[in-house]
């Protein structure tokens, strides 16, 4: 099981993203994310996420705001469960990220970037007030369902 972390830097109607090219064997390879990564031992999910968005984009963020949990069971040969945050609060320069090169992406354009297709749903739920929890079910790469509940 892994444990992570994911956030959506926002900020005058843009999000930063992270074009993931850079890393060997990255199984995020040519696709677009947010940043994030795997919790540290005694590390809580707003540690982590603050520690992953510094070391990829150099950014300090305050107050983030945990959004949802999602899971994908045997996901690359994991279950991995990630606390998906916001943040529109930072100080800092951005930096050459060691993951893939940063971008400020247009809000109404993030859904046109080459996306995992759980991230299509997901996106728009950050939008609203309830707290989500969902599953999504990979078979390798393609996608083949997924289960949500708002609370």
């Amino acid at each position: 099981m892994i444990l992570a972390t994911l956030c959506y830097v926002k900020c005058d109607g843009k999000t930063l993203m992270v074009y993931r090219n850079r890393k060997p064997n990255d199984i995020h390879e040519g696709k677009w994310n947010g940043l994030g990564g795997k919790l540290e031992a005694g590390e809580s999910p707003e540690e982590c996420v603050r520690r992953e968005v510094e070391e990829e984009a150099g950014l300090v963020i305050q107050n983030p705001c945990l959004h949802g949990l999602v899971m994908f069971p045997g996901f690359k040969g994991h279950d991995w469960y990630v606390f998906v945050f916001t943040a529109t609060e930072f100080e800092g320069e951005l930096i050459e990220s060691p993951e893939g090169e940063l971008d400020w992406i247009d809000d109404a354009k993030l859904t046109t970037l080459n996306l995992w297709p759980s991230d299509l749903l997901f996106l728009p739920w950050l939008e609203q007030e309830e707290f989500f929890s969902a599953k999504f079910i990979y078979e390798g790469e393609e996608f083949k369902r997924y289960e949500v509940v708002f609370y």
